[in-house]
């Protein structure tokens, strides 16, 4: 029987769940181990808890176990990693994007990075003050008009990862989840340094703002995802569906990405990795979000999550 792994309020406490059907069941109750408590804690040790989580799940499916769950509907979920080490947020990585912002700019779409001989390209988001979870009010920052919308495919880091090759990059995740990487694009630059200038670029206020990464529901584990590179994805703003296209559309795949990040960095259980966003963001028609917008993100075998923008 699948799960999903995920947190949840309980009390005044934060506490790692196992969703089996609509039922949330506690998962430390579950596998016996107190470090379960936290998904974090799950993650750190992945290598067992995964086949304790799989195991009791077998048992609560046919109504074997002895676990008391709460029903979904009757669950605060939060953001399902509490709190990530680290965000690795890919940069211009589909190809329907980069054709899209080419447009924009009056351009042809010209080569990928991939197909010039380049590697995967990131940059890091704040962690703590940036994760949400489903069901946030988000407030836009008071310095920006022009906060925009991204859905991509996260995967959640499960083992300590260092130099691992391509082939076997992919060994090393635990599980995906949906995440919004908001961008406030009118702090993108600062246009008193020159384009030349490495100062030119303003990641922190443009990526890493309060709230600026909702984050969920959930993580389904790796191995009831078949192939990460064929998941359609969805985004819609109040209803208005504004993006809708495939990871299949991924420059570098989710294999790559790691492959790159852990020959530069040592990743750790809990890291994300957001592996880009497809085209259909507000920036080229000039459509931000304002307070009261509902974003509404889906992908396909992982579910759906969704905030609203506040002022």
């Amino acid at each position: 029987m699948p799960y999903k792994l995920l947190s949840y309020q309980a009390g005044r406490a934060a506490r790692a769940g196992m969703l089996v059907g609509d039922i949330v069941y506690d998962a430390a109750k579950v596998t016996g181990v107190a470090a379960h408590a936290s998904v974090l804690g799950i993650l750190e040790d992945w290598g067992r808890a995964r086949r304790l989580l799989a195991q009791a799940a077998k048992r609560i499916a046919p109504g074997k176990g002895r676990a008391k769950g709460v029903p979904l509907a009757r669950t605060r979920l939060l953001a399902p990693v509490l709190y990530p080490g680290n965000i690795y947020c890919a940069g211009a990585n589909y190809t329907d994007h980069m054709a899209e912002m080419a447009r924009v700019q009056g351009q042809p779409p010209g080569p990928t990075m991939k197909e010039l001989g380049e590697k995967p390209w990131h940059f890091v988001k704040s962690s703590r003050s940036s994760i949400v979870g489903p069901g946030a009010r988000v407030k836009l920052p008071v310095y920006s008009q022009m906060v925009d919308w991204e859905v991509e495919l996260a995967a959640v880091i499960g083992k300590v990862a260092r130099d691992v090759p391509v082939e076997k990059a992919l060994d090393y995740v635990a599980g995906y989840t949906i995440a919004d990487d908001l961008s406030a694009r009118d702090v993108m630059k600062r246009d008193k340094n020159p384009a030349t200038s490495p100062f030119h670029y303003d990641w922190l206020s443009q990526k890493c703002f309060d709230g600026s990464c909702p984050l969920g529901p959930w993580i389904v584990p790796a191995g009831d995802i078949a192939d990460p590179q064929n998941l359609a994805l969805k985004l819609w703003v109040n209803d208005t569906l504004m993006q809708n296209s495939s990871t299949s559309k991924m420059i570098f795949d989710t294999a790559e990405q790691i492959a790159m990040l852990s020959s530069r960095v040592t990743l750790q259980p809990g890291d994300l990795v957001l592996t880009g966003t497809p085209a259909g963001v507000g920036m080229p028609r000039r459509l931000f979000l304002k307070p009261g917008d509902r974003v509404k993100l889906w992908i396909e075998s992982i579910g759906e999550l969704s905030h609203t923008m506040v002022g």
